[in-house]
């Protein structure tokens, strides 16, 4: 087998071994981002390319020089990208790189999560701290953003008022609403049933009947409010043209004053309770 030439250019990491093996820069950073060092990288790829091998074999597969390939393989063992195999001489076996990205994965998702509660924590224990907890948030997109924040900090209930809705807005706050029915939140809507936004007739009942929750309808005001925890809400509003929303001219209020959302908490659980609104689903 003839010494293997590594080529980094722009766009391809390229490895030569019988046949060309193209391996996009993009693998080759993933890979970093795993925790490998680049000689670590050449030996994994190798290794894909031959399956199974000596260390004199990935050596020269790899261009890996031969005085730092055992090291360079144990480390790759070590992180559970590789077995090593007894024998003379010990050979190297490739684990599959979708066990190995499964694997990373979840335990990459598990540390997201786990840092996102902690920071979160952090994050809700100062908001009352500052001066005026209220912000004005302009344009569709960062009411979306926000929106879907607070939906993912819920942890008891969300009560939810839906006067109107982006139009590429519903699919992930479907999204965002079951995740939270999963970790038992009680998640309560009153929605319009359908409106106009620029020149799209959307039926919201329609699209959110299938959640897991109650949901009740009511031909309410072009507004839309979210209440987190009873602690937390998300209040947004659009101007009207020829009856019809005008998503970019939509503006929200978020706030964290416990007496303004206790307020409106109230006006919600007033609509919700009185019979004459209670068109369920």
């Amino acid at each position: 087998m003839s010494l293997t030439k590594y080529k980094i250019e722009q766009t391809l990491f390229v490895l030569n071994v019988g046949d060309r093996i193209s391996v996009d820069r993009n693998t080759f950073s993933a890979l970093k981002n795993l925790g490998l060092s680049d000689y670590e990288i050449k030996a994994y790829i190798a290794n894909i390319s031959i399956i199974s091998g000596t260390a004199t074999e990935i050596s020269l597969t790899s261009g890996v020089p031969r005085s730092k390939i055992y090291e360079v393989l144990k480390n790759l063992a070590k992180k559970g990208f590789i077995d090593i195999i007894g024998g003379k001489p010990l050979k190297f076996n490739v684990i599959p790189p979708h066990e190995i990205f499964h694997k990373s994965r979840k335990q990459l998702t598990e540390q997201l999560d786990e840092a996102e509660n902690e920071l979160n924590l952090i994050y809700e224990k100062q908001i009352p701290n500052v001066p005026a907890p209220m912000w004005l948030i302009h344009s569709p997109e960062k009411l979306v953003k926000k929106e879907y924040e607070i939906i993912s900090r819920s942890k008891k209930s969300l009560f939810i008022l839906i006067g109107f809705i982006f139009k590429d807005e519903i699919s992930e706050l479907k999204h965002s609403l079951n995740k939270a029915i999963e970790r038992g939140v009680r998640v309560e809507i009153i929605l319009a049933p359908t409106y106009t936004l620029e020149d799209f007739e959307i039926d919201v009942m329609q699209e959110l009947c299938q959640l897991d929750c109650e949901i009740k309808t009511l031909n309410i005001p072009r507004i839309k409010v979210v209440i987190r925890d009873e602690k937390e809400m998300l209040m947004a509003v659009s101007k009207i043209k020829d009856k019809k929303i005008i998503s970019q001219s939509a503006i929200g209020i978020w706030n964290q004053y416990s007496e303004l959302v206790e307020i409106i908490g109230e006006l919600y659980n007033f609509i919700w309770t009185t019979e004459r609104f209670k068109y369920l689903k």
